[in-house]
């Protein structure tokens, strides 16, 4: 039987940047294209009243949203204010007061982690948390002890199918094309699998630094920061097996077999990479050790992919900005036409962003009398840039009590599993200079598995 729907938003944070370039669009969207007609109420401590929240969210449409005058006359029309510390007992009383004959309100957290365990426990306490769904934004924890230790805290306010981990690149529609790509085409089953695969790559460049991070950044680094979440659950989309059965948990479950059979990263698995010129960016301690780049070398220890060695890079300030995933399939046991044929020939590629893009690359002969051919990629392109934005997804799916595209926690437990035994300052860090592919030692890390694959900047060009 399908959830109730939440009869209430509450977004704590309400003031801050994530609320304004994301929060507002996407719930203007949800007001437009799906009819939300519930009262939306901000909560943060600025000193504000409802009219300058209403200034502010007005602000955010007019440089995020689009146009559409009745639209946002609904939106504003909804929402609600209360101003106070999340630390005084009287914020929620209001908040209380402000959801009236709400039953199952939805409380979404876009405020410091910090703050998650003392909020979730005030909204117990002032009877906010009665039929309530909790959203929280990454990082959950910042090791697997520490998210253990927030998982057991929330489990004490809210159940677990009632809390709801955001990780926005699960929403994105490039990311779920990859599970529908999988399983709604009979063809790529009997390829997916040892046999016929002799390895994986999943990049995540940006072409871009740290920027105004530098703080944030300098606690976090590349790998805390996109490879446990966004990159272990694309792999995870891109490798687990079918779900089975029509509970909505059965692409989790899943999700979770898969990334519990990720063998924990060792030493010798990784190389770190820092740009050149990172530690003057403001924030970023003097002497800093913090990585910008990672490359990661995993191996998935199930019988679909036993002895696959998967290959993940994440960086900062590297040539293009672009997300891609590349298959590459073994080649036949014997060359028949005698060529000397490139390890990368036969793949299937899928580009995640900027734009969207599936290639199948294949051998086909040249013209003429010689039996010698030349590799080519079969492309399919989609654009971006008319999908439906990844919050707006998620937070609708949250308030229909859908967690597919969220984060459970042995989910979240499996990925830092992972990671966990070279956090921080296990390997070395090597320089690298901005506009390149990251360290040279990335190179010797894929080895005979190489070369690496490096996205192009537009997906219209063949790889």
């Amino acid at each position: 039987m399908a959830a109730a729907p939440s009869d209430a938003l509450v977004f704590f944070g309400a003031t801050g940047d994530l609320a304004y370039k994301q929060i507002f669009p996407s719930l203007l969207g949800l007001v437009r294209e799906e009819g939300l007609n519930v009262p939306i109420i901000g909560v943060a401590k600025a000193g504000w009243n409802l009219d300058q929240l209403k200034a502010r969210a007005t602000d955010s449409l007019q440089h995020h949203g689009g146009s559409d005058p009745k639209a946002i006359q609904q939106l504003l029309g909804l929402l609600r204010y209360v101003d106070g510390d999340y630390g005084d007992e009287s914020t929620f009383t209001a908040l209380r007061q402000q959801l009236g004959q709400a039953k199952r309100p939805l409380h979404y957290l876009a405020v410091p982690p910090s703050l998650f365990a003392t909020v979730a426990q005030a909204l117990a306490k002032s009877g906010c948390a009665d039929g309530a769904r909790l959203v929280i934004e990454k990082p959950f924890g910042h090791d697997r002890a520490t998210a253990r230790t927030l998982s057991r805290l929330l489990s004490q306010y809210f159940p677990e199918e009632n809390i709801f981990r955001i990780d926005h690149y699960l929403g994105k529609e490039p990311v779920q094309n990859i599970v529908y790509t999988r399983f709604a085409n009979s063809m790529f089953e009997p390829l997916w699998n040892r046999d016929h695969v002799s390895s994986i790559q999943i990049t995540m460049a940006e072409d871009f630094g740290v920027q105004d991070r530098g703080r944030f950044y300098d606690e976090t680094g590349a790998l805390r920061d996109v490879v446990q979440n966004h990159m272990l659950q694309v792999l995870a989309q891109l490798t687990m097996d079918p779900p089975t059965g029509e509970e909505h948990e059965a692409l989790r479950d899943q999700k979770s077999a898969l990334l519990k059979a990720v063998r924990p990263l060792e030493l010798s698995d990784m190389v770190r990479g820092q740009y050149v010129g990172y530690q003057s960016v403001p924030g970023v301690r003097a002497g800093s050790t913090v990585e910008t780049f990672v490359a990661l070398k995993l191996f998935i220890e199930s019988w679909r992919w036993a002895g696959v060695p998967i290959y993940i890079r994440a960086g900062k300030m590297l040539p293009v900005t672009a997300t891609e995933i590349m298959v590459r399939f073994k080649r036949p046991p014997r060359e028949t036409f005698d060529e000397l044929v490139p390890v990368s020939s036969g793949h299937v590629r899928m580009r995640i962003s900027p734009d969207v893009s599936i290639g199948m690359g294949v051998r086909v002969k040249l013209p003429g009398e010689r039996m010698v051919g030349e590799d080519v990629e079969m492309l399919l392109t989609e654009h971006a840039p008319n999908l439906m934005p990844p919050y707006q997804r998620l937070l609708g799916d949250a308030m229909r009590g859908l967690g597919e595209l969220f984060g459970r926690d042995d989910i979240v437990d499996a990925q830092w599993r992972i990671v966990e035994p070279v956090l921080d300052d296990s390997t070395p860090v090597y320089p690298y200079e901005p506009g390149t592919w990251g360290p040279d030692e990335a190179q010797a890390l894929i080895g005979s598995d190489g070369p690496w694959h490096n996205p192009n900047p537009a997906a219209e060009t063949a790889a």
